[in-house]
């Protein structure tokens, strides 16, 4: 039923999209410098704070009474810093040990009118000690000390939050209350390891798009300066596997969600230090230094040059290729499965053949994967699940224990009953008829509805929808009865366009360094958290319901007719037919 012509041709507009996609690259913009030296940070004083805290800290897991010790202390430290206000914000939110009271502290030091810059830093840890995590606090106290003499003519603010350590309750919590545009939000993350971990400046953010690239610039270069070493960048590849499903570990991704031009600064990259780590007062001198370079650079910068909302470009070699191009390329390499696909379906419907019951057959598919997402978000609502923070846990809180797992069992039932009982009777609700797979509509509506799924994808998230082009062309050739393909090249075909969510699920696992047990569970809490919106989970149900829906009608479905049929005779380049080997008998009688 495919036309392989009609196929051909309708990649016409891809080659012109790529075109114009080639012509809208353009240059990086320059990070804003300054020339003022960051002399007034004393990187000794900072050390001398992050031992004292860190000696009376030693326990500090969100809303613990060490926690709400410090955040006093922390307080107190402002106010006396800090010529403006000070204020204690208590509220209840999320964290890695259920629904805690936590505290927020925010110092603001008046300054001119316009945008302002905000420094975050989180107090809270998962392990005992803990000082690297404890050396962003450290290093904010001393960048509020010199904003406190006047340095900065830009209005400052410096939060101290809780929740860090996983669900970024506290910064959701100061994201919520932001009612403008900051100039920029500079998260302070390690700040002291003595093991370094590239890159030092993170873009990534919790829903699409990515920190603008002229703020990520200036922290790289003012880091440069300081360090004497590269800090290191997101290859193109890890920029738009996070734009297609945006998901990070750091705190900065809440800020960017919520619109605010955010990066996180941290020696041991976007992961969190280990509680042992070792610090060095040298590296603490380092990172305090470029901040405060580049909170210089951006209280002289030009009006364009600050409040930036978060971009949904990429960098690819040096160059910037912009969101809009990469939207119009995953719209026209879309373009010649979906146009083949109603082809399609209009030729079946002219010939009598029936294809809305493969559709609803191909949908109900995906039906058990919704049911467990539904299943889950309702645990979280209830809190039945109560350890389910709206945003990513890194490893060392993401703990999997008996609790865990007795819910992971109930999901698994759930998504199994819905399998072998839910489908069915979702079928006879929706009034289609049963579906055999020898029908050749079953194998277009497969093709047809991954397209429309895709399609729905990419008005949403374009990068997200470029994951699964491959998938959407492979699946409908593999599934079109008159390909001829053997059992085992269309099961590959399917498996070959899972690749890149396979990808996508190591690359961010490895990142966040979760094993493969946290990795499963960690998607879990991201949907019952509510981080990943519905309509998000809904779609990538669907399209894992296509796949399943492909990959039973290439095994499934009956072999043609012929196919075990044992060709003996070829010739030099395909098979010889009657009469290519002297003729017929008909023939030489004449």
């Amino acid at each position: 039923m495919l036309d392989p012509r009609l196929y051909r041709v309708a990649f016409v507009p891809a080659l012109l999209a790529l075109l114009v996609a080639a012509f809208s690259i353009s240059e990086r913009p320059a990070p804003v410098r300054t020339t003022l030296a960051p002399d007034t940070f004393m990187g000794t004083t900072a050390m001398e704070t992050l031992e004292r805290l860190a000696a009376r800290y030693p326990s500090r897991r969100p809303g613990s009474e060490g926690d709400h010790r410090l955040a006093a202390e922390v307080a107190s430290e402002l106010r006396r810093l800090v010529p403006g206000t000070v204020e204690e914000r208590r509220f209840t939110g999320r964290t890695i040990d259920g629904r805690r009271e936590l505290v927020d502290v925010i110092a603001t030091r008046p300054g001119q009118p316009g945008p302002g810059l905000v420094v975050v830093a989180h107090r809270d840890a998962v392990g005992e000690d803990a000082r690297a995590e404890l050396s962003g606090t450290a290093a904010l106290l001393e960048l509020a000390r010199v904003a406190g003499s006047g340095r900065l003519r830009r209005t400052v603010t410096f939060i101290s939050t809780s929740g860090g350590t996983g669900g970024f309750a506290g910064a959701r919590e100061e994201v919520r209350r932001m009612t403008s545009r900051a100039a920029a939000v500079i998260v302070l993350g390690d700040m002291a390891s003595a093991q370094a971990r590239r890159p030092f400046v993170i873009g990534a953010s919790d829903g699409l798009g990515q920190a603008p690239i002229q703020l990520q610039r200036t922290l790289d270069a003012a880091l440069r300066v300081e360090t004497g070493a590269d800090p290191g960048s997101h290859r193109w590849l890890s920029q738009w596997l996070r734009m297609a499903v945006p998901v990070t570990i750091g705190e900065q991704g809440p800020f960017l969600r919520g619109g605010q031009p955010a990066v996180l600064v941290s020696a041991s990259g976007e992961r969190p230090p280990d509680a042992g780590a070792a610090i060095r007062a040298d590296r603490l001198q380092q990172f305090g230094r470029a901040v405060l370079r580049a909170l210089h650079a951006l209280d002289d910068a030009p009006p364009q040059a600050v409040a930036a909302a978060p971009t949904t470009d990429i960098v690819v070699r040096g160059k910037v290729l912009p969101g809009w191009a990469v939207r119009m390329v995953a719209f026209a390499l879309l373009l010649p499965a979906l146009i083949v696909a109603v082809d399609a379906l209009a030729r079946l419907r002219r010939r009598g053949e029936r294809v809305g019951g493969g559709i609803a057959w191909t949908v109900v598919a995906g039906a058990p994967l919704v049911a467990g997402c539904g299943a889950a978000l309702l645990l979280g609502t209830a809190r039945l699940l109560d350890v389910a923070p709206g945003a990513p846990i890194p490893a060392p809180g993401l703990e999997v224990g008996a609790r865990e797992l007795i819910a992971a069992a109930v999901l698994i039932l759930i998504v199994a009953l819905m399998w072998t009982v839910g489908r069915s009777a979702l079928l006879r609700a929706f009034g289609a008829r049963p579906v055999s797979l020898d029908e050749p509509g079953v194998g277009v509506a497969v093709g047809l509805t991954a397209a429309l799924v895709v399609l729905a994808l990419w008005v949403f998230n374009p990068y997200a929808a470029a994951l699964l082009l491959p998938a959407v062309h492979l699946w409908l050739w593999a599934t079109a009865p008159e390909t001829g393909l053997r059992r085992w090249a269309g099961v590959t075909l399917i498996l070959v366009g899972l690749l890149p969510l396979a990808a996508t699920f190591v690359i961010d696992a490895r990142a966040f360094g979760w094993g493969p047990v946290q990795a499963a569970w960690g998607w879990v809490l991201l949907v019952a958290g509510g981080h990943i919106p519905v309509i998000s989970w809904l779609l990538w149900s669907l399209a894992w319901g296509c796949a399943v829906a492909a990959l039973i009608v290439v095994v499934k479905r009956p072999a043609p007719e012929g196919e075990l049929e044992q060709i003996t005779v070829r010739g030099p380049v395909t098979y010889a037919g009657p009469g290519s080997l002297g003729g017929t008998e008909s023939a030489l009688r004449r």
